[in-house]
Order: C-alpha cells, then sequence, then structure tokens
C-alpha cells in the first residue's frame, strides 16, 4: 500500500471518529460496542418464501445458522415452505439470504414482507425511543429535542387519521348514508349543546306556564334565552335540513327543525309587531286551538322551540350511548401490533425455553405465547402448559364465566385470563384470528344492511315533506275558515312536532342490526338483514347427516365377508383404497386395519392375508367411490397365491337393490356400509358407527315446536338412514342421496312450495345455493368463504357445534321480524293519529313534542329488546 494510500485511510478514520464524537455529544450515539448497537436498534420481522429445501432435518441446522446471527431469531415451516425471520435493522437482508443459500435454498420475501419494507422504521416502530430516555434528551442540543418532537407529533397525527391504524373500507357501522333520507350529524349532537339547551330553557318553560313568574318584560328575557337555543343548540338539525334541501332529499328532523324554526321567528314576530311586546304583558297556557285569540292577542311559542330542541338533543345523545355496538366493543379489545407479548422462545445451544418480550407483530405460527392472570389473550391456540379461569370473550358466550380451561383446551383471541398463567402454541393471529374473522363478517353485514334500500327509509322520505305540505295546507284552512291567525300557528306547529320519522327509519335497521349482533356474540354468523327475513320465512329444514347431525368419530362396527373370503382381508383392502382421505369414514377404516395388523392371530399370519397391501393410482369417482390398483395374493390354476394387480373399489350402496343375499342383509343390519369389490366381484361389507351430536335430538324436537318440517339427506340405504333419522325423532329422509345429487334433492323439494334452509359443512355448500337460505356448520376459515366465487350460497355460518343452535336461530329471525313489524304498525299508526288530532285542534304543540318524543322512545325500546339471542327451553 502507498504513503498516499496510508494517508487516505488515515484521514477517513479521523473523520470517522470525529463524526462519533460528535454524535456523542449530542446524544444520537451512546455506546461503541456491537452489544449495545444490538440492543438499541430496533427489530425488524421478514417471510420468506423458500425454494430448494431438502428435507425437514435439514431445519434444525438452518435455524442454528441463521441465530448464530447477532439478535436473529428464526423458525421454518417445512410443510409451506417458509422461513419468519426477526433481525435487528443492523442486519442486512442480504446478508440472512445469504446465510439460506449456503445451504441452497433460494429466498423470496413475501409480498406482505415487501409492503412492510416500504415504510420507514419510525411508521413500524413508532415514535423515537430516544425522547423516552431523560439522559440521552438532556445531552442534546434544544433544536435536536424540537425536531424529534415534532416528528411524534406528526407521527401521532398520521395514527389519529387512520394512517397506522385499522381503518374500515366499510365505513362506521353507526354512521347512516341512505340515497333516500339524510341522517343528523351525530358529531354534532354533544352533551354541551343538550346543558346549555336544559339550562336556558327551563326557565322559559316556568314563565311560559306560571304568571306568577311573569314580571315585566319577562316575554323579551324569554326570547333572549331562547335564542342560543334555537340558533346554536339546535344547529345539528338546522343542518341536516338545509343539507337536505341542497341534495334534494329529505332529512329525517327537517319537520323538528322546521317546527323549532316558525315557532322562534313566529314569537319575534309577535313580540316585535303586537301588543304582546308591552311591558306587563301576561299570558297563559292553552290546550285547544279553537281557544286561541286573535293577533292583537298575540300568542307566544317560545317553550315550543326549546323543549323540542331539549328532547330531540336527549334523544339522540340516549340513542348514541345505548348503541354501543359489537365492532366498536372488538375493536376496543382488539390488540395492537405494538403490544408487548411474552414469548417462550427455544434456546439453540441449550435447548430449553426462555421468556422473550417481543411485539404482538412479531409472533409467529408456533411460537408459545405466555399470558398471565387479568390479560386477555391475544392469540388463538391449544394451551401446552399452565391452567387458568377464563371469562368469555365478546364471541360465542355460551360458556359460563369462569370456566376452567387447562392442557390441550382451545382458547381464543379476546378471551380474558382472570387467573393462573397459561402457555398458548400459536395456531393463529392478527387478521388470522376467530376474533378478527368475525369482525370482518359483522362489518360486511352492517355495511350490506346499510347499503340496503330498506321499505322503512322510503317511507320516512315520504313522511316528512307530507308532513309540511299537511302543515302547510292545515295552516290556511284554518285561517280561512276561523280567521284566528295564531290558532292556524298552533297546529301547524301541532302538525311538524308530532311526526316522529326518526323511529320509523330507524326502527327496523336498528333491530336487525342488534339482532345480527345478538346472534354473533352467539357464535352464529348472519349475513344481513335480508337473511333474517328469509329465515323468519324457513318452513324447511333439510340436513346432511354427516358434519351436522352425526359427531366427526367413527369406528368399524362389523366385517361381514363373502363366502369364501377373508374378512381381514377385506378390511385391510379398503383401508389401503382409503388411506389418503380426511374422511371419518376413511380414518376410521384406516385405524380398525392398523387395530387388526397388531392383534397376534392366525389371521395376520395367514398366507392369503398380507400384512402390508401395496395401492396405487387411487382416484375419487363422481359418485364417491375409491378406485385403484392394489396387489393381492391370487391363487393360480395349480392353487398357489401369486402377488397380483388387480382393480379394486370401494363404495357404497344407494339402494337394497346393489347388493343381493349375505352381503344385502349385513348392508341394512347395522351402521353406515362400505362395500369393498376386486376383480368386479364385492368380496364384503363393512358398517361403521357415528355417534350423534350431543344436542340433536334436542335441536330437532326444538325445530319441530316452531312448525318447521325435517328432512334428512343421507347417502346410506333408507333402512339404515331412516334408522339413524327415528334415534333423532326426523320427519322425513331422502336416502341414498350422492353429493352431486343433493342439489337436485334440495331443488325438489323447493319445487313443492317449501321455504328451504339448508344445513351442511362444506361439502354441500353447491346444495345451499340452491335453498332459498345456507346454513354453514363450520370453523373459523369459513367466515372468509363469501369472498370466493362459488360459495355465494353461505348465509349464515354457525361457530358451534350445535343443532340447537339453528333452532335458536330461526326462532331468533322470527322474533326479530315480529318486533319490525310492530313497530312499522305502531309507528304509523301513531304519526296517523296524531296528525289527525293536530289538524283538528285537539293536541297542543307542546304536548304534540312531547307525544313524538314518547313514541320514539317505545320504539327504539322494542328495537333494543332485539339484543338479545334466546335460549330455547
Amino acid at each position: 500500500m502507498s504513503t498516499d494510500d496510508l494517508r487516505v485511510s488515515d484521514d477517513v478514520t479521523c473523520a470517522i471518529d470525529d463524526a462519533r464524537n460528535a454524535a456523542r455529544a449530542a446524544g444520537l450515539f451512546s455506546g461503541d460496542d456491537t452489544d449495545r448497537e444490538l440492543d438499541s436498534s430496533r427489530n425488524i420481522s421478514y417471510a420468506f418464501e423458500l425454494t430448494g429445501l431438502r428435507s425437514a432435518a435439514d431445519l434444525g441446522e438452518i435455524e442454528a445458522a441463521l441465530g448464530r446471527l447477532p439478535g436473529v431469531r428464526a423458525r421454518i415451516v417445512y410443510p409451506s415452505a417458509t422461513a419468519y425471520l426477526t433481525a435487528p435493522e443492523t442486519v442486512s437482508l442480504e446478508k440472512l439470504v445469504a446465510v439460506l443459500a449456503e445451504f441452497g435454498v433460494d429466498a423470496v420475501l413475501t409480498d406482505s414482507s415487501l409492503r412492510r419494507r416500504l415504510l420507514t422504521p419510525s411508521q413500524l416502530h413508532g415514535p423515537d425511543s430516544r425522547l423516552s430516555d431523560p439522559a440521552r434528551l438532556r445531552k442534546m442540543p434544544g433544536s435536536t429535542r424540537r425536531h424529534l418532537a415534532e416528528e411524534a407529533r406528526e407521527l401521532q397525527r398520521a395514527r389519529a387519521a387512520g394512517f397506522l391504524d385499522h381503518s374500515s373500507k366499510y365505513g362506521d357501522p353507526d354512521t347512516h348514508s341512505d340515497g333516500d333520507v339524510l341522517y343528523t350529524a351525530k358529531e354534532l349532537v354533544s352533551p354541551t349543546r343538550f346543558l346549555v339547551a336544559l339550562v336556558l330553557s327551563v326557565p322559559v318553560v316556568a314563565m311560559m306556564y306560571s304568571q306568577a313568574l311573569q314580571f315585566d318584560g319577562w316575554q323579551w328575557w324569554s326570547l333572549g334565552l331562547a335564542t342560543p337555543v334555537v340558533t346554536w343548540c339546535a344547529l345539528p338539525f338546522h343542518r341536516a335540513l338545509v343539507g337536505g334541501i341542497r341534495r334534494g332529499i329529505s332529512a329525517l328532523d327537517g319537520a323538528s327543525a322546521v317546527a323549532i324554526i316558525v315557532a322562534y321567528l313566529w314569537s319575534l314576530i309577535v313580540l316585535a309587531f303586537t301588543g304582546v311586546g308591552e311591558l306587563g304583558w301576561h299570558s297563559s297556557p292553552t290546550w285547544f286551538a279553537f281557544d286561541h285569540g286573535g293577533i292583537s292577542e298575540g300568542e307566544l311559542f317560545l317553550d315550543v322551540a326549546c323543549v323540542m330542541t331539549v328532547v330531540l338533543l336527549a334523544g339522540r345523545l340516549v340513542t348514541m350511548r345505548s348503541h354501543a355496538s359489537l365492532l366498536k366493543q372488538m375493536e376496543a379489545r382488539r390488540p395492537s401490533p405494538t403490544q408487548p407479548a411474552l414469548v417462550a422462545k427455544p434456546h439453540h445451544r441449550s435447548g430449553s425455553s426462555r421468556p422473550e418480550k417481543l411485539t404482538l407483530g412479531e409472533v409467529n405460527v408456533g411460537d408459545d405465547v405466555v399470558v398471565g392472570a387479568g390479560q386477555i389473550i391475544p392469540v388463538d391456540g391449544a394451551i401446552i402448559g399452565g391452567s387458568c379461569h377464563v371469562s368469555p370473550g365478546l364471541v360465542d358466550t355460551e360458556f359460563e364465566e369462569g370456566r376452567e380451561v387447562k392442557v390441550g383446551s382451545y382458547v381464543y383471541a379476546g378471551t380474558k385470563n382472570r387467573d393462573g398463567r397459561i402457555k398458548v402454541r400459536v395456531e393463529r393471529t392478527g387478521h388470522a384470528t376467530r376474533m378478527a374473522a368475525v369482525h370482518r363478517w359483522v362489518e360486511v353485514a352492517n355495511w350490506r344492511q346499510n347499503q340496503a334500500t330498506m321499505l322503512s327509509t322510503k317511507f320516512a322520505s315520504v313522511l316528512i315533506p307530507a308532513a309540511v305540505a299537511i302543515a302547510v295546507t292545515d295552516f290556511l284552512l284554518w285561517y280561512l275558515v276561523t280567521g284566528n291567525i295564531n290558532s292556524a300557528v298552533a297546529t301547524a306547529l301541532a302538525v311538524l312536532a308530532s311526526v316522529a320519522p326518526v323511529a320509523l327509519a330507524l326502527s327496523p335497521a336498528l333491530a336487525i342490526r342488534h339482532g345480527i349482533e345478538a346472534a354473533a356474540r352467539s357464535g352464529v354468523m348472519v349475513r344481513d338483514g335480508s337473511t333474517l327475513r328469509r329465515l323468519n320465512e324457513v318452513d324447511t329444514a333439510i340436513f346432511n347427516r354427516l358434519g351436522t347431525l352425526s359427531s366427526n368419530e367413527m369406528r368399524v362396527e362389523n366385517v361381514v365377508a363373502a363366502r369364501g373370503e377373508h374378512s381381514e382381508l377385506v378390511l385391510r383392502v379398503a383401508a389401503a383404497l382409503a388411506m389418503e382421505s380426511g374422511h371419518p369414514a376413511s380414518q376410521a377404516l384406516v385405524k380398525a386395519a392398523r387395530a387388526s395388523r397388531d392383534r397376534d392371530d392366525e389371521a395376520s399370519t395367514s398366507a392369503n392375508v398380507p400384512h402390508w397391501i401395496d395401492v396405487s393410482r387411487v382416484e375419487l369417482t363422481p359418485g364417491g367411490a375409491f378406485t385403484g390398483l392394489v396387489e393381492l395374493p391370487i391363487a393360480d390354476s395349480d392353487g398357489t397365491y401369486v402377488p397380483r394387480q388387480v382393480e379394486a373399489m370401494l363404495w357404497r350402496p344407494r339402494t337394497m337393490s346393489d347388493l343381493t343375499g349375505t352381503l344385502a342383509a349385513a348392508a341394512v343390519s347395522g351402521g353406515t356400509p362400505f362395500v369393498v369389490r376386486w376383480q368386479g366381484v364385492d368380496r364384503g361389507v363393512i358398517t361403521l358407527l357415528d355417534s350423534t351430536r350431543p344436542d340433536a335430538e334436542k335441536g330437532i324436537e326444538l325445530l319441530e315446536e316452531q312448525g318447521v318440517e325435517t328432512i334428512m339427506l343421507s347417502r346410506d340405504t333408507y333402512p339404515v338412514a331412516r334408522r339413524f333419522a327415528d334415534r333423532l325423532g326426523i320427519d322425513n329422509v331422502l336416502a341414498g342421496i350422492t353429493r352431486d345429487a343433493k342439489v337436485r334433492a334440495v331443488r325438489g323439494v323447493h319445487t313443492q312450495g317449501k321455504t328451504v334452509a339448508m344445513i351442511g359443512d362444506l361439502t354441500v355448500v353447491e346444495a345451499m345455493r340452491a335453498a332459498d337460505v345456507g346454513i354453514l356448520m363450520g370453523e373459523t376459515e369459513a367466515l372468509d368463504l363469501n369472498k370466493e366465487v362459488g360459495h355465494e350460497g353461505v348465509d349464515v355460518v354457525v361457530l358451534p357445534d350445535t343443532v340447537t343452535s339453528v333452532a335458536r336461530l330461526l326462532a331468533h329471525s322470527r322474533r326479530i321480524c315480529r318486533i319490525i313489524d310492530r313497530n312499522m304498525v305502531l309507528s304509523w299508526t301513531y304519526n296517523i293519529l296524531a296528525i289527525g288530532a293536530a289538524v283538528a285542534g285537539v293536541l297542543n304543540p307542546m304536548a304534540a313534542t312531547l307525544l313524538m318524543i314518547g313514541s320514539s322512545w317505545i320504539i327504539e325500546k322494542h328495537s333494543n329488546s332485539a339484543r338479545t339471542f334466546p335460549r330455547l327451553a
């Protein structure tokens, strides 16, 4: 190296040292060693898609190599070929990829990791950690501190604006947006406006109705007190009125706003241009329109303007406070990605686990999260250590308070650990948890409901302009007939004050929303309000036997071999064909065959019953039969057994005519029959038993009590299916129905004029599309099926594995519809009678105001009764 090169190197080293010293003096650098840099640096999570993994045995070696990098934690999932890494920001991405490449593995960042890398570190991890260190802040110059503080404020404003926080693309479910009417902005309805209106209105009403309080000039004091009530306190209703006029639509509070304005302006005119404004003038309350004096005597309606403002504000505030929606409650419990979580991480060298504090966003599937007493469980997973008592979460709240969970129990995010300490093996995190899936479902359901054009809203939009027209007509008729303008104004005000369009518009939507959320709290997810209407009309419930009425656990009851055949060989051929299937019946066959091989008997060692049976080219036919080539010992002409490949089939009979003789009798003698055939000859029948769900009989009974006809679809022969149905009390049985024929079976019932609900698991989703309502008995993954093409028939997802939930759902839908229908009748009856009484002059404007708020309260109370999901006895 030349002298010039050495001089340049020394200059660079000196410059670096000077920069470090300057940074240290400014408080921007507090250490020299690598460990301290790693401790202060932020962690970044990566997810890689891997190619080139040779075997699962290599994973430990690769994870150990990555773990040797400073601060790096790695977990590789072999089946999905995915690597989850957490590394300090000081460790470059290229270094991580290079370590993987040493083992012949190519790594590519997933889409989510690429999107996350587009954010700056401050956006990912929140405010600068230097602001939380007082010692470092004291060392910083004032300008640096101000700069960091401003960055923190900008980040907080971004969060408040929804930049980093969850923001729904469907908007606030409580924000009504309908093309036919305009709702009053709830942001403007504040407790302050109500309190000011109440304080100022009390003396106005007191002076209007008590002559003892009417001192000289009291009417002008009343005008002064009423002015801020009518202008500032009633501003939300005036704003809605003006907005409705500008858009050419009806504002729900438009009639009330017009009444407030007319009452105030009339009182102002009377005070300014008649003797009412003179000192010493007194007034007494008038209850009927025909008792009003002439224009010279005057009449003030300031009490009407003030009281109407107060009751409207009070009603809106009570409505807003009582509508704590499920979505808002879930959002309050939703854990933040930056929330700390205690994760038990295995040490690569010692093999023991040690607790490590990570943010929830860094927790991966397969990690072990430690949850202490009083904490909300942030993930879905099984308990692998400890025990505790839990409080029910917001969803599926069927279990009692304080239920004990222990090793092997499954817990969900949002459930509270009341006591004890548990370790949960993570299966789902973040948006994949059941709580998040339910949130998405209810959010979409509310959005659909808000977008639906509801009959009640259209009626409300017609009622408001009709009320204004009636009020104008009433004013003209009263004035022309009686010549008394005070009476005309009083009756017109009574018409406007008595109209209650808000209750008419909101009662159905409110009842439906409460109904959907009440069902969701019990684990029953309803698509939208129209689904509740269709459920109300259901008179026939079709159950798919497997997955709804029966449990998923099956066992082999009996094996009957044809003459000259060996029952053990029949069982092992069936198990070989069904080996790769995850169906409960296939698993039962495989389990029974393994048990037979383990038994040390004569059949196990027989020459013509091989211990293992090789199978190839296994296929599943459209009819649900397994076909394949199996290697069996076949007797030659000289009687010796030679292994040969033969065609074999495992199939289920549809009708009694499919079999004859001994096998036919065996097929109808017990449980579900499976027939084993090879070389074109049926060799034996295997019957399987599956137990009914514990509550299936009770659920069917509850449906029958509601007048719902029950039908069971089954692949079995009629005698077997009928015997199963009789155990549960099911009315009718459609037997021998293959998977492809179930759609036609449902349509056949539908063509008889019945309103059909199809209940089943994922295997009958196509049949659900042919029904009026499709009810899916499924797990958390089923909640996202509505997004997929071909699953549009899923209207309801029932998370609990209970048949009684279906009966409760039907009872719930009927109750919701009764509430809606009763509210509609009550609302229209009230509006017609109240307007008629106001036009007749027997309803005072003040009484009309109180009647309006009273009727609205009654209707809303009925709607709120939909919040409970019925518990049928």
